[in-house]
């Protein structure tokens, strides 16, 4: 169902929508991971809205027009290969339709209205995807010679959590003027990422080994931004936090103004 909107006097809140991360953890109300970004958005000033994956294409769009902007987070599942014309590779984890499907139906929505959007690991791959780029389905696969990005590229007993590695940032970029350095670190945890870039996307941080970890889009002043690493599990970090109040500050700046372009 699409959310109660809060009401009253004073100034409206912030809308965000974040759809759930999979159709089975929302059936299940496993909402641990999600609410990390909750968190991260509340903390920045915005109002998370959760949005459902398995409802009627009008409802989802009736549900997206009282949205401000949008976060699409991370999975455990991969975006489908036939959306970027490759087979499955076998090491390519479960599908989700419902999320492909509700991730593209945001994604048309936002570039149609200009409202913003942050895209974390799959979500950034999503948005990869939509604007006709493609994936390296397994890193350890097809590039053997790729440092660790996830828990599961490490020898058994290591300790668990997210990996860190340093990341570069290109010069001018957005990424890199929120960083407030052209390096930094970031943390880790996915066994996919972008091989060809999406239309109009600038490639804005790489890992060491040449892994794409951000990109921006760079047509005209709509904020679009995709990060491969997971800013919402960092709360302490200066730049997951500069992220996430330069994302509500724009949502907030577009509020009212935003278009529908043909």
């Amino acid at each position: 169902m699409s959310p109660t909107m809060p009401s009253g006097s004073g100034a409206l809140p912030i809308r965000i929508g974040i759809p759930w991360r999979t159709t089975q953890e929302q059936r299940e109300g496993k909402r641990e991971k999600l609410d990390y970004y909750f968190a991260a958005v509340r903390k920045a000033g915005g109002e998370p809205f959760e949005i459902e994956l398995d409802q009627p294409p009008a409802q989802l769009q009736e549900q997206l027009l009282e949205v401000d902007g949008f976060v699409l987070p991370g999975s455990p599942a991969d975006v489908d290969p036939s959306r970027y014309g490759a087979p499955k590779h076998h090491k390519t984890n479960d599908l989700d339709a419902n999320r492909d499907r509700t991730d593209f139906a945001i994604l048309d929505h936002a570039f149609q209205t200009g409202k913003p959007l942050l895209a974390i690991c799959f979500g950034c791959q999503s948005l990869n995807v939509y604007l006709k780029g493609t994936l390296i389905q397994d890193l350890r696969a097809e590039r053997p010679d790729s440092m660790a990005h996830g828990r599961t590229d490490l020898p058994l007993g290591a300790p668990r959590g997210d990996i860190e590695h340093q990341a570069e940032f290109l010069p001018g970029s957005l990424l890199a003027r929120l960083n407030r350095a052209a390096a930094g670190k970031i943390n880790s945890s996915h066994h996919q990422a972008i091989d060809k870039t999406g239309e109009n996307l600038r490639v804005t941080a790489r890992a060491p080994d040449g892994t794409i970890e951000g990109v921006e889009w760079i047509v005209d002043a709509h904020w679009i931004v995709g990060v491969q690493w997971h800013p919402e599990r960092m709360p302490d970090d200066a730049l997951s936090q500069r992220l996430f109040a330069e994302f509500v500050s724009a949502v907030r700046a577009t509020r009212g103004s935003v278009v529908h372009k043909a």
